[in-house]
């Protein structure tokens, strides 16, 4: 693992995920680079500005986002469930899907294959937000669960060109939290009690696996909660 928390440029960190998509064979398919990170670390934020830089670099949309919220299992799915209460946990996403688009995404370059997003709007998944085409050449897929030990989660290291871990202070990722849980709706004490008990819940398991990413960027920078 690559230690150097400093370099959070995205520029430098697109060149980095372009020169993995060049050395790849085309035969193995596309490059992914997958960022992890607890809620309110910023990965969101720093996926999405290296999508944009490599795609600035390349002069062309040769690089795709790609969320794992988009796999969140419905509302009401999660009501039927028992689990609206800790949504966000690892158990109220739809591991195998996302498992399974990533290996679309990695070996079918000759047909666009469509994503959902999450729309926080509606706090709910939305099909087929997002289209990879075939001119796309690397995906930067962004969750928390990323490189978590259980079934399905496992399988996503080995279709990674390389695993990006964004760490981030607790009290700044609780900060962005709360705000973006206002900013959506809830009461600030209810914001707060949320970002606590059931985001600092699912930090626990995610911190940990910071120790599996190649690279480990810093993320307490003033950027939006992710």
């Amino acid at each position: 693992m690559d230690s150097d928390r400093s370099r959070t440029d995205p520029a430098a960190l697109a060149r980095r995920a372009l020169a993995l998509a060049a050395a790849l064979d085309p035969a193995a398919g596309r490059a992914i680079v997958g960022i992890a990170g607890s809620p309110g670390s910023g990965k969101t934020t720093l996926a999405h500005a290296v999508v944009a830089a490599a795609n600035e670099q390349a002069g062309a949309a040769v690089t795709a986002y790609l969320p794992m919220d988009g796999f969140h299992l419905s509302d009401a799915t999660l009501e039927a469930l028992g689990r609206s209460e800790r949504k966000g946990a690892i158990d109220t996403f739809d591991g195998w899907g996302f498992v399974a688009l990533l290996e679309r995404v990695r070996t079918e370059r000759d047909h666009t294959v469509y994503a959902p997003a999450f729309d926080r709007a509606v706090g709910e998944p939305i099909a087929g937000s997002i289209a990879i085409g075939p001119e796309v050449r690397l995906v930067v897929a962004e969750g928390n669960y990323l490189l978590a030990a259980a079934e399905p989660w496992a399988r996503i290291r080995s279709l990674l060109a390389e695993s990006w871990f964004v760490a981030t202070p607790e009290e700044e990722r609780l900060r962005r939290l709360v705000e973006r849980h206002v900013r959506h709706g809830r009461t600030p004490e209810a914001a707060r009690a949320w970002a606590t008990d059931v985001d600092g819940a699912n930090a626990l398991l995610i911190e940990p696996t910071a120790a599996i990413a190649a690279l480990v960027v810093d993320g307490g920078l003033p950027v939006a909660a992710a």
